[in-house]
């Protein structure tokens, strides 16, 4: 018999359904029964493409020893992280208090009232490997909880009056100097792979903030060693496993030092900043790998990742029938009876194909030797050899997706979507992609006519129902996406959507007495805590993104209370990065933007007409991050009076004609490419 979970939306959750245990969905009756019965709450939480989950749910969950044992000592809840980020941000801060160490699957003990007080991470079905058996720690919690009460709730009290206190708490509020960004930089340097990228050792993680930063560092100083930082990470990341040589795309992280071996699954948020970042680098430094990495990226997203209706989805698993990674990796015999000989012998020197293999007896494809190596090792010129390594995907990705494919998590997370149309509107206007203008277009349509309901921005989207209150992740996400879709388009409403959306947020989630954003808003459920994130994890905290939009939003209106809600709450916090750089990537991003003195270009022409375009091309063409860019066709009073950096704006001598300004300053009209590009590469720190 199905248990409760039957009745949710979430794959996660679904995928516990049938499981023996009688797990409750996040709610109020599980607290009322563990209330009414007095016993604790085992509170599970995890996600659909975790690889640790599934094996935590097989070995137990799905055990119905060990599922009686649960059901007969506990109140058992099931929650998926993706869909209450809150819930997990809570439980996850006690868990790391606890033992010092996080992640997922996560299980939690509560007190009915919900005050956790023992917890950790995966545990095994048995003793083994120095670990608890899960049976073991499920007798020792009730018996703890039946016989020293006071024990549990001494220490429940204690762990949540640690989680009522966040980390901005324990630093001073401090000015925003250059010092701050050189400080992080040097502290970023100091932990680098000067081999491989990324920071020092394994497992090595994406880290797109921060190479955004180190790109943004590099253009505001000048300093060449930023720039290397950047493109030793990107050159090394594009070489290895982690990237998906075949499809396109970037798996979650590299469980080495080398970026070979992925933890499979792949999640919408890193394939949107790892995007947006490779078409940031390839601005700096017109590297056409950058371009093909990421258009490779977005393409996978659209063939594989987009709903009919416009929405992204979530994630795709790292397991394919139980196995870790099947439908990636590669035999020899495959490949060859696949190309050929002659063309299989390059792309095996390509891309590493042994007959002992890389990873369990078999092949990730990866780029182990520069190409230019592997050319001159085959007498070929580069070129060809890219040429067969083009034909070779052409091949081997027909015949991979006949194999069996890993589970797709096709709910909609609004935040997540927020992150992957500012990737596609952003691309569309760097790279001249009107196919990635219109993906960022549906999106956008997607977002506010499904997901925005009477000012309220809902996180989740699934079989047709929009559900949860958006988090601060959600609003500020969204935000930033949507002025990306209005710069990318000129097109009002995305404008204004992207304000309402910003207002509300500010409505809702600011903290009046200690600035910056609580992650829930004031209608949200109230829990033990009202969690404030400040750091950026995988995803960039909501705080750091609201300052962005915040800021952009100022140079758009010239109304300054926006910046001044995003400067009080960096100058709260910006001890934080100056300890933990590494922590804080699109924090450090927006620090340098506050820092900066950011540009507003205003555009009027017919959007249609060649002397337009050619403005655009200009503006857009270039790594510019500290600019906001407005337009609209000759006479447009409504876009005038929507965007008050258009006021006043109109043709010169019937041309199309750019209006640049920089600190309250404006520059003479520029009507020509190279009137405009001479302005804009003026210094503008």
């Amino acid at each position: 018999m199905p248990n409760r979970l039957i009745d949710e939306t979430s794959p996660y959750l679904l995928q516990h359904a049938n499981n023996p245990v009688d797990w409750y969905p996040w709610g109020s009756e599980a607290f009322e029964l563990a209330h009414a019965e007095n016993k604790p709450l085992m509170l599970s939480v995890g996600y659909s493409s975790c690889h640790w989950c599934h094996v935590m749910e097989h070995e137990s969950f799905e055990n119905p020893e060990i599922a009686a044992l649960m059901n007969k000592l506990f109140i058992n809840i099931k929650v998926d992280r993706e869909e209450r980020p809150d819930v997990d941000a809570i439980y996850m801060e006690a868990v790391q208090a606890m033992t010092n160490h996080g992640g997922w699957p996560m299980t939690v003990f509560l007190t009915p009232d919900g005050k956790p007080f023992f917890g950790g991470t995966y545990f095994p079905p048995t003793d083994r490997g120095g670990m608890t058996g899960f049976p073991r720690v499920l007798r020792s919690v009730a018996d703890a909880y039946q016989n020293r009460p006071d024990e549990v709730a001494q220490s429940a009290e204690q762990l949540a009056a640690m989680l009522n206190q966040h980390l901005v708490d324990r630093v001073q509020t401090s000015r925003l100097t250059e010092q701050v960004i050189n400080a992080s930089f040097s502290g970023l340097e100091g932990h680098f792979d000067w081999a491989m990228g990324g920071t020092k050792g394994a497992p090595k993680f994406p880290i797109p903030m921060l190479i955004d930063f180190l790109l943004r560092f590099h253009r505001r100083t000048g300093q060449d060693k930023a720039l290397e930082m950047a493109t030793i990470t990107l050159d090394r990341m594009a070489r290895g496993g982690m990237y998906d040589q075949i499809g396109g795309g970037f798996h979650r992280y590299s469980v080495d030092d080398q970026w070979l071996v992925p933890h499979f699954e792949k999640m919408l948020y890193d394939n949107a900043q790892l995007a947006l970042t490779y078409v940031h680098a390839f601005q700096v430094t017109r590297n056409p790998r950058y371009r093909e990495v990421a258009e490779e990226t977005l393409d996978y997203v659209l063939r594989e990742m987009t709903d009919p209706a416009g929405g992204f989805y979530s994630s795709q698993d790292a397991d394919t029938e139980g196995e870790e990674g099947k439908t990636y990796v590669w035999d020899p015999h495959e490949i060859r009876s696949i190309l050929g000989p002659e063309l299989a012998d390059p792309v095996e020197r390509y891309f590493g194909i042994t007959a002992r293999g890389n990873f369990e007896g078999r092949n990730i494809l990866w780029i182990p030797r520069a190409p230019e190596k592997v050319a001159r090792e085959l007498n070929v010129p580069t070129e060809t050899l890219a040429d067969y390594v083009q034909l070779a995907r052409e091949k081997l990705y027909p015949i991979r997706k006949k194999r069996p494919q890993p589970g797709r998590d096709d709910k909609v997370i609004a935040s997540w979507n927020g992150l992957m149309v500012k990737a596609f509107a952003a691309a569309a206007a760097a790279l001249k992609r009107d196919d990635y203008r219109q993906a960022a277009v549906a999106n956008a349509e997607f977002l506010m006519e499904t997901m925005w309901r009477d000012r309220v921005l809902m996180r989740i989207y699934k079989d047709g129902r929009a559900k949860i209150h958006g988090f601060l992740e959600d609003y500020a996400c969204c935000a930033d996406g949507l002025l990306a879709v209005y710069e990318a388009t000129f097109d009002t409403r995305w404008f204004t959507a992207a304000r309402e959306l910003a207002d509300q947020m500010v409505a809702k989630f600011r903290d009046e007495t200690d600035n910056g954003f609580f992650d829930t808003s004031t209608d949200h459920e109230r829990l033990i805590s009202r969690p404030k994130n400040v750091f950026d994890n995988a995803t960039p905290s909501g705080n750091a993104v609201a300052c962005e939009v915040l800021m952009k939003l100022s140079l758009y209106t010239a109304e300054f209370e926006y910046a001044q809600i995003a400067l009080d709450y960096l100058e709260r916090i910006v001890q934080l990065p100056l300890r933990y750089p590494s922590g804080f990537g699109r924090t450090l991003c927006a620090i340098e933007m506050a820092l900066a003195s950011p540009v507003e270009i205003a555009v009027v022409g017919d959007p249609a007409s060649r002397d337009t375009r050619d403005l655009l091309d200009v503006i857009f063409d270039e790594y510019q991050p500290n600019k906001v860019v407005a337009g609209k066709p000759p006479g447009d009073d409504a876009a005038s009076q929507a965007i008050p950096l258009l006021n006043g704006r109109e043709m010169v001598e019937d041309k199309a004609t750019a209006f640049v300004c920089q600190r309250h300053v404006c520059k003479l009209p520029a009507t020509s490419p190279g009137e405009l590009r001479l302005q804009l590469d003026e210094p503008t720190i």
